[in-house]
């Protein structure tokens, strides 16, 4: 008899985990959109008990942590896919894999290769699975993350905490990225470089990724200051240019970043990755002052947004919702999320595009809902709107 997807996932994560090749599986998308229960995620964990297999319920105001062994884990796991849903996904030191339920109840199963595999832990204590460390670390000191003794500094702690993050957001949307002789990656607006030797690093040093990357900073002081510790950290791939995000002469980057670009530089970025084809483009937008100078709302929301306080956070969510929908109908896969938590910073929103094969539906769909949005708030147009226009 022919195993179905799901005997099909589960025997895969089996072998994974008996391998000991299991990184992590997360089980996402719930078929209740009002359920309490919002994501599974399972990593293997070595106890006193032996090898068995975490997991982390994520509710929305609470987590509940268990530990199962592999016939319970597989059991947990099979009930939670055929009754909870709509996404599993599966990070193995060899393959990842996605299993999906469509509305309709189609299932699917994919295979993706891995070109920047997570490296597979067993450790309880989940604080010890950083990233980036601070000891023996040149780029953090030289930056004053750390002191001389590789300690993370205490008015550092907020930083450290968010260059992990970074990376543990950045993973698995690399780990789909076609693979590529040479991962040709832009930082747009690098700054002081805390995100760029941290990504670059963790990539060549830590996963064997063949890199090539540019930050570019307009400010010439930081642009010296970061070639200087790129020389002293022995990163021959990395190079920091001065320019702006529109005018810099870079070749076209499989990987775009732009991170806290301020109001339309954020739109600039977009716009280059656009049109170079990038297969990732990531942004942390900030001070969105454009789409707020535009609003005419003439509907009942006026008497809402009579209120500054309100009418900016509306702005800002209408801005970047454009943003996303732009990029899908230029025929990218749109996540938006919270970076970090804003007891850390205040901004702390992230837009992830994949390039991915979508046709002309979907981008007439995505237009659609744009066009409606504008009317509704009395919106002519996007500033990233035009640059793709032009």
């Amino acid at each position: 008899m022919q195993q179905t997807h799901t005997e099909t996932f589960l025997e895969k994560f089996s072998q994974a985990f008996q391998q000991k090749k299991l990184v992590k599986l997360t089980l996402s998308k719930p078929r209740d959109k009002k359920a309490d229960l919002k994501n599974i995620i399972i990593t293997p964990v070595n106890l006193k008990k032996g090898l068995l297999l975490n997991f982390v319920y994520r509710y929305s105001t609470r987590d509940i942590t268990k530990n199962f062994d592999l016939e319970e884990a597989s059991e947990k796991i099979w009930q939670a896919m055929e009754k909870d849903f709509l996404l599993a996904d599966m990070y193995a030191a060899e393959e990842n894999l996605k299993f999906m339920v469509s509305p309709s109840g189609k299932v699917k199963l994919k295979t993706h290769a891995v070109i920047a595999p997570v490296p597979v832990t067993f450790s309880h204590d989940r604080k010890k699975e950083r990233l980036v460390e601070p000891e023996n670390n040149i780029y953090l000191r030289e930056l004053g993350v750390t002191n001389e003794k590789g300690e993370v500094k205490h008015d550092k702690k907020d930083k450290f905490l968010q260059i992990n993050r970074y990376l543990e957001l950045l993973q698995p949307e690399i780990k789909q990225l076609p693979a590529a002789e040479i991962l040709k990656i832009a930082d747009m607006g690098s700054g002081k470089g805390y995100l760029t030797f941290a990504l670059y690093d963790y990539l060549v040093n830590r996963v064997g990724v063949n890199v090539e990357m540019t930050g570019v900073e307009f400010r010439n002081d930081l642009v010296k200051t970061c070639n200087d510790i790129a020389i002293n950290c022995g990163f021959i791939n990395l190079e920091f240019l001065k320019g702006t995000i529109e005018e810099a002469e870079i070749d076209d980057p499989d990987i775009l970043i732009a991170l806290h670009a301020c109001d339309t530089a954020t739109d600039d970025a977009i716009y280059r990755g656009i049109q170079a084809g990038s297969s990732l483009i990531v942004c942390a937008p900030c001070c969105h002052k454009q789409i707020r100078k535009e609003f005419s709302v003439t509907s009942e929301l006026s008497s809402v947004l009579k209120h500054g306080i309100l009418e900016e956070r509306q702005a800002e969510i209408i801005t970047d919702g454009l943003r996303a929908l732009l990029m899908e109908a230029h025929g990218y896969k749109t996540r938006v999320f919270e970076f970090i938590s804003t007891e850390h910073t205040p901004k702390n929103l992230m837009i992830v595009g994949r390039k991915i094969s979508s046709g002309e539906a979907a981008r007439d769909k995505a237009l659609n809902n744009i066009q409606k949005i504008k009317e509704m708030f009395g919106v002519k147009e996007h500033y990233l709107e035009g640059l793709l226009k032009g």
